[in-house]
């Protein structure tokens, strides 16, 4: 019996792939987008800087609060079905968010935004796992999944400067919702719904999923508030220590769940524990490099919006070179030579990056560390997701992308709030010092890279500490296999 063009199409994985691919590159693009408008979207009627910041920390508050609840409901309750619901909250956020007449509702979007992008992000993860179960296939698919990370970093600063100088920073919203209109629809018509198989494994942990929902929350908005009231506050300490608590009540009651949100099985593999280690590490790297850049770029060598968006591209662009060869060294050499040399690389940009001043060559000193960092960082995040998932079975696909990511996002977190406040008190240690404004930014952004870099070694240690996985062919006709050692 002839075979439909659609189930033609669910026969080729890398026009899933693409589908899934486009939605990630989206989420990825709306975490920087978003930066390069604060200027503008301050017209709103933002009463302070304090305030604005929030269009950002929103995001990344609830982003990080919800993505292992997103991650579990994937498995659970079907993958496509939760993608499809994650891109629905996204566009709608987005398309309000772009016609918000007031700064508290913009806020609000960015959280539902944020909400869907938990949503989604995971449950495609899983996706991708489950259309390349094996070996070689998966690596190449993981690393474009990495390069997406570069790429999309650095593009939603160029975008961002794109929009705002032309139209509006309204349009870094507006502009998400066709790209989802399509995106649904390619959903609907090519991807095939998948969920756990086991029935057990499909009861649902209420209390795993508030426990670990409100834990993360408070540990996410403990770091964000860090730079405004500072780690040794009492709000800082009582936000930290309450979502520690929460997580440690949250790790009992897995113990004891007969479907826990998050089986702690997970973190007993070794590869799993070790790479989510190394993975939020390589994220604090990855966001405080932009972050300082970003900084630098607009305030020291006082470029444009765009301008400094075009001086970031370079990381872009090797981050996607440093995910494919990545990927090829893995099959040659297995995940943990490379994942280590990758975060060297990683912290070697940064050091190379430190060295710059107000008046250092972009050609000669700025470019070559972006390019470095970038080949390391996504890199290092490819090889990294390779290794966490390769025992992980089929069930726990989306799950496991919820804890990878949620790693990243709290390193992340982390990373910018330590660096601030780092880099903080060395500038104004230098403006005691009776240096210039131009002096003391300088000496705050070096100052940044050295503990970006410690983050980057950090990474490469974990790693080395991960046990080693090797990406190998099986005997012809049979699949490729993930070994690990």
């Amino acid at each position: 019996m002839p075979t439909s063009w659609k189930d033609r199409v669910r026969d080729r994985p890398w026009v899933q792939l693409m589908v899934l691919a486009i939605a990630q590159f989206m989420v990825l693009l709306d975490v920087t987008i978003v930066n390069i408008a604060l200027p503008g979207i301050e017209e709103l009627g933002f009463s302070s800087t304090a305030a604005l910041q929030w269009v950002v920390s929103a995001y990344a508050l609830v982003f990080g609060g919800f993505l292992l609840l997103g991650g579990r409901l994937a498995d659970l309750l079907g993958r496509r079905r939760i993608f499809l619901a994650g891109l629905l909250l996204f566009g709608l956020a987005s398309l309000l968010a772009g016609l918000a007449s007031t700064p508290a509702q913009l806020i609000a979007l960015r959280g539902v935004q944020a909400l869907g992008g938990a949503l989604l992000s995971p449950a495609a993860f899983g996706m991708v796992t489950l259309l390349f179960p094996h070996g070689r296939r998966r690596a190449l698919a993981l690393s474009i999944w990495g390069a997406l990370a570069g790429l999309g970093g650095t593009f939603g600063a160029i975008l961002g400067g794109v929009l705002v100088d032309q139209w509006s920073w309204r349009w870094i919203f507006l502009v998400n919702v066709p790209i989802i209109a399509i995106v649904m629809a390619a959903t609907v018509l090519l991807l095939a719904e998948s969920r756990a198989a086991s029935e057990a494994k499909r009861s649902f942990d209420i209390a795993g999923a508030l426990l670990s929902t409100a834990g993360l929350l408070l540990v996410v908005l403990g770091v964000i508030r860090s730079d405004a009231s500072g780690w040794l506050s009492v709000e800082v300490i009582g936000l930290l220590g309450g979502g520690a608590l929460l997580l440690a009540l949250f790790a009992w009651v897995e113990q004891r769940s007969a479907g826990p949100l998050v089986p702690l099985s997970l973190f007993r593999t070794r590869t799993m524990s070790g790479s989510t280690i190394a993975l939020t590490l390589n994220g604090g790297a990855f966001l405080i490099l932009f972050f300082l850049a970003s900084i630098f770029f607009q305030q020291v060598r006082h470029y444009s919006a765009l301008g400094a968006g075009l001086r970031l591209l370079p990381m872009g662009i090797t981050g996607i070179v440093g995910a494919i060869l990545a990927a090829r060294l893995v099959s040659r050499f297995g995940t943990k030579p490379v994942q280590v040399g990758t975060s060297v690389l990683a912290a070697a940009g940064l050091v190379l990056l430190s060295r710059a001043d107000a008046d250092s060559s972009y050609t000669l000193t700025m470019m070559p560390g972006l390019a470095l960092f970038g080949v390391g960082v996504v890199g290092t995040l490819t090889v990294g997701q390779i290794a966490a998932v390769a025992d992980v079975s089929s069930d726990l696909a989306a799950t496991a992308s919820g804890v990878i990511n949620t790693g990243r996002q709290v390193g992340g977190a982390v990373g910018v709030a330590v660096v601030t406040t780092v880099s903080s008190g060395h500038v104004t240690a230098l403006l005691g010092d009776g240096a210039t404004t131009t002096e003391a930014l300088v000496g705050g952004f070096q100052w940044g890279l050295l503990v970006a870099a410690a983050f980057a070694v950090a990474s490469a240690i974990a790693s080395a500490l991960t046990p080693q996985v090797h990406v190998r062919s099986a005997a012809p006709h049979t699949p490729l296999a993930l070994t690990s050692a």
